[in-house]
């Protein structure tokens, strides 16, 4: 796997490697058993956290080598 390939944080001009997967819908946009997506690294899964959480968004936060999504 290239450097390319390793998925990595979703925070704006993050480039470290994933280790969470931050799992939200909207409802307002989306079914209740659809699933968005964002990546964590350990310093800004409290934020993209609490960003989702706020608006009623965040559904479950799982450690990336455990997502099956």
């Amino acid at each position: 796997m290239s450097t390319e390939e390793i998925p990595h944080c979703s925070a704006k001009g993050c480039r470290l490697p994933a280790v969470w997967v931050l799992a939200w819908n909207n409802p307002k946009l989306h079914t209740p058993e659809r699933r968005k997506t964002w990546l964590a690294c350990d310093e800004h899964k409290e934020h993209l956290s609490q960003f989702l959480d706020l608006r009623g968004f965040l559904k479950d936060v799982v450690p990336f080598a455990d997502w099956t999504g």
